[in-house]
């Protein structure tokens, strides 16, 4: 035991505690700026098991602030660069590395498995399936967000209000760290808080981190937070869904031109600029479905339509070219 001996001397840890983690499975979905911290931690603390999910491969522009990785993992998977990583700091830990993108088709599965969840991804689409599944399964989730140099972090669903009860309203854009640029120290403190975050639910520290929200800026060294214990769940939302779930019932929007995606997304979708979905004719009886790269003007597009008494919508979020 002599690897965990300067935790397990904490009284919040001790013996019982070590044994918690090692019981522990949680689930990390994001192996980049945030998790990469995340890993670390968990994965030195001596998580048991440790479920790696990221879609993504390693660019020389990652390096500046995804310590996890070195020039020679440039072009890998991270999911397995990680785990392979993480396995040289501590053998004792079980990674399981899925080179996937989190979405509604396998998040079920993927949160039924873990005892916690930790939002470590870079689109909001990801996030709220992942609130969104949490909420049902009970599960606690731990979410953040950087960019530039500030961000939040806070405990979720698990019992305390959902991602959507804080956030309701779409994002004012969809910008990430490849688009408006992040500063590593910064969106690695965030990072290495989420993983304090899991090990104090894991732990059972009291006051318990969950229905707390953490804001940082770290160009001001701002710090703030508030409680959201008594936020309200959204009576009503538009939840992101597979194109696997679609049926042949279904209206199916394409919000984006043949420029931008050649190919829709589905065979029987319909072309449909977001500024014409003010005026367009829709069947109440059908599910309409709005797909869009990021899902941004999708859900923009439920709220228009919401307005208009429309309430059986779905969202489909299609990166694909």
């Amino acid at each position: 035991m002599t690897r965990y001996d300067r935790q397990m001397i904490l009284p919040e840890v001790g013996v019982e505690g070590q044994d918690r983690l090692r019981a522990s499975h949680v689930l990390v979905v994001g192996a980049g700026g945030l998790g990469c911290p995340v890993l670390q931690y968990l994965a030195g603390a001596g998580v048991g098991i440790i479920t790696i999910v990221d879609p993504d491969v390693v660019e020389e522009s990652n390096l500046h602030r995804q310590p996890l990785y070195s020039l020679a993992n440039v072009g890998e998977s991270k999911a397995y660069a990680a785990a392979a990583r993480l396995h040289g700091y501590n053998p004792e830990v079980e990674l399981r590395a899925l080179n996937i993108a989190l979405e509604p088709g396998n998040a079920t599965e993927l949160v039924a498995q873990a005892y916690i969840v930790v939002d470590a991804a870079d689109t909001f689409a990801a996030s709220y399936t992942l609130s969104d599944e949490c909420t049902l399964q009970g599960k606690p989730l731990i979410s953040a967000s950087a960019l530039g140099t500030a961000g939040y972090l806070g405990g979720f669903c698990g019992g305390v209000p959902s991602l959507r009860a804080v956030f309701p309203e779409p994002p004012s854009n969809a910008a990430n760290c490849s688009s408006a640029g992040v500063l590593g120290p910064a969106v690695g403190s965030i990072g290495a808080m989420q993983a304090q975050m899991v090990l104090a639910v894991l732990l059972g520290f009291s006051p318990s981190p969950m229905g707390r929200l953490i804001t940082i800026d770290l160009k001001s060294f701002g710090f703030g937070g508030f409680s959201f214990l008594n936020a309200k769940e959204p009576e009503w939302h538009a939840p992101f869904i597979s194109t696997a779930d679609l049926s042949s019932e279904d209206r199916v929007i394409e919000l984006r031109d043949c420029m931008e995606a050649p190919k829709p997304v589905y065979a029987r979708a319909q072309r449909v600029s977001p500024e014409e979905l003010t005026n367009c004719n829709f069947d109440g009886s059908q599910r309409i479905v709005l797909c869009c790269r990021t899902g941004l003007r999708a859900w923009r597009g439920a709220q228009v339509l919401s307005e208009r008494g429309f309430k059986n919508i779905a969202l489909i979020a299609d990166s694909r070219s």
